[in-house]
């Protein structure tokens, strides 16, 4: 593929008589600055193995099996299948899937088609409206999965990043600082793809934590809900609406931690998070 990106992009849709469909959300990446940062953004070698969901044109798929061991790769649209067999035609290092990420099991394709001792990378460009979907089927049903490198919306990458103290700071970027080390890499202008989004984009990497502590993560998520419920309320009126708690018994309990009465949910890293968590779930459950 000699060709930019730009012009790849313009000849696989005239060649193959496609066309864009919003249902999928297909936005196509057509600066090849940008694919080259997203890559280089993934640190992909030979010792590593990509799963791209969404292939689009393959403009990136092309660029990620470059560098990388192999490339699983999951396209949804029935219409972009035969274009990118055609274009992958004796590229011995991509395996295409044609079908809905949302129903796989990834590890069972993990296992198929990677080698054991492979480092595992997801490389996407999301729809927004499928971001979150995805997201979690990642970190939630897999194992195998060492790092997320994401293009998404720029307000969405924002939260998923956000520090403690920031106004994008909320359950959603908890939930993150919990699972994983995020890094907000580089913001995206919409002009960059065909057709251009209403909004601008942002790449973030997301890096599995598998050393981090031992909790009960279901009463947590729930506990991280309810603490960000109503932002401009304290943690101790959010949580006395929750769980039926006395204000009372809520502050003694916060002071015993060194932890201000008025404190809210927004100022509280994750640890202090994960502290308040267990001695509710602990004292009161």
């Amino acid at each position: 593929m000699g060709e930019s990106s730009h012009q790849h992009t313009k000849m696989m849709l005239k060649d193959h008589k496609l066309h864009i469909k919003k249902k999928f959300g297909q936005n196509f990446l057509i600066d090849d600055n940008v694919i080259n940062k997203i890559v280089d953004s993934a640190m992909i070698d030979k010792q590593t193995s990509v799963i791209e969901i969404g292939p689009g044109l393959g403009s990136m798929t092309m660029r990620l099996a470059k560098q990388a061991k192999h490339v699983l790769a999951y396209e949804i649209d029935d219409d972009l299948i035969k274009p990118l067999k055609t274009l992958f035609k004796g590229e011995s290092n991509i395996t295409l899937i044609h079908d809905d990420v949302l129903k796989r099991q990834l590890d069972d394709d993990i296992n198929t088609y990677f080698d054991r001792e492979d480092r595992v990378v997801v490389v996407a460009n999301l729809p927004y409206y499928i971001t979150t979907p995805i997201l979690f089927k990642c970190l939630e049903e897999s194992d195998k999965i060492d790092v997320l490198t994401l293009m998404t919306q720029f307000e969405v990458a924002k939260r998923l990043t956000a520090s403690k103290g920031t106004k994008d700071y909320n359950a959603l970027s908890v939930l993150m600082h919990y699972k994983t080390l995020s890094t907000f890499e580089f913001k995206v202008n919409r002009t960059v793809f065909m057709p251009p989004p209403n909004v601008d984009s942002a790449v973030i990497r997301l890096e599995i934590k598998r050393d981090r502590p031992r909790i009960d993560e279901p009463f947590f998520f729930d506990f991280i809900k309810e603490a960000f419920r109503q932002k401009r309320k304290t943690l101790i009126n959010n949580l006395h609406q929750a769980y039926f708690i006395e204000k009372e018994v809520l502050k003694h309990m916060l002071s015993s931690l060194d932890i201000q009465a008025t404190i809210r949910a927004e100022a509280l890293g994750v640890q202090t998070l994960m502290n308040i968590s267990e001695r509710i779930r602990q004292d009161f459950f």
